[in-house]
């Protein structure tokens, strides 16, 4: 495993904004992560087919009081895979939690460490949690989508694998247009960022590393429906390893996605199962992304202990 310390931007005058870039060498894959501010270190996991630029609309406001800490996971984006995937191969969510124990132990290997993981990144968040709560400080796991932990996963299940058939029979935006009309629409939240003057005229206008991780999500997206979304979807929490630790879990949910089932209901159903509390995030499953100051505020107030 070979480290390589993250460094400033290289080309003109330095941005204040700008990450600190580095790579880190671990079994199967080089990972690229990114590093702004200081204080604390909160490590960031994005979902789906996101990269470390998911969290961009939240940075200013989190890397005011942390130092963030985002990786592409393995595979996706600017993090190599050593060698391409066999048929019918799949990622697991045990190597993608070790590859983010491997980033906190090359950027802040004696500090305890918060965690926010979005989505599939929340499955991950969960699994780092169980397999080294002494690296952790405090975990925050939005809408895990854990299957199992639904009353009745079936139908989730079936919706999940014939996305993925899809995606080999009819293409990526065939696949992609099942996956959004199964999983329903959200509801308008109230308490979401309100809407600047240029996106109440439709020129919304996100981030520049927001925007520049687009293409890439696109290019990752047949990825995470052929290899992650299935296994991880369907891989059971440890919930015996997180009990004696849950006073370190926010299991936590979108206002905007409650009529959501699959994305919505397992983080509920695992606060109730370990007897802890729930927290409701403004915004919807892509509340980071769609409404990053009030998620970001909100965080903050989860992360000490304040909010819920």
């Amino acid at each position: 495993m070979t480290p390589h310390r993250p460094t400033a931007p290289a080309s003109g005058a330095f941005r204040t904004d700008a990450p600190r870039v580095g790579t880190l060498d671990v079994p199967g894959a080089t990972l690229h992560y990114e590093v702004h501010g200081s204080g604390p270190v909160l490590l960031l996991l994005p979902g789906g087919a996101a990269d470390a630029g998911m969290y961009a609309g939240t940075t200013a406001d989190l890397a005011a009081r942390y130092t963030t800490v985002s990786l592409d996971p393995r595979g996706l984006s600017r993090s190599r895979l050593h060698r391409p995937l066999a048929e019918g191969e799949e990622h697991e969510v045990s190597v993608w939690s070790e590859d983010a124990r491997r980033v906190l132990d090359a950027v802040a290997p004696e500090e305890e460490a918060y965690v926010l993981g979005c989505s599939s990144g929340a499955i991950v968040a969960l699994d780092l949690l169980a397999r080294h709560p002494d690296r952790l400080r405090r975990v925050v796991a939005h809408e895990p989508p854990l299957l199992d932990l639904l009353p009745d996963p079936a139908p989730h299940r079936a919706l999940f694998a014939g996305v993925r058939e899809l995606l080999r029979t009819d293409g990526l935006a065939a696949a992609v247009a099942r996956f959004t009309e199964g999983l329903g629409e959200e509801r308008p939240d109230p308490a979401a960022d309100p809407p600047t003057a240029g996106e109440t005229a439709g020129e919304a206008e996100p981030p520049p590393a927001l925007r520049e991780m687009a293409p890439r999500m696109h290019a990752n997206m047949p990825l995470f429906l052929e290899h992650v979304l299935c296994p991880f979807s369907s891989s059971p929490p440890n919930v015996d390893a997180l009990r004696p630790v849950a006073h370190k879990l926010v299991p936590a949910v979108g206002r905007a996605s409650r009529e959501q089932e699959a994305l919505h209901g397992p983080a509920g159903r695992l606060a109730a199962t370990l007897g802890i509390d729930l927290a409701e995030f403004p915004g919807g499953h892509l509340g980071a992304v769609e409404t990053p100051t009030a998620f970001a505020a909100h965080l903050i107030e989860v992360l000490e202990g304040e909010g819920g």
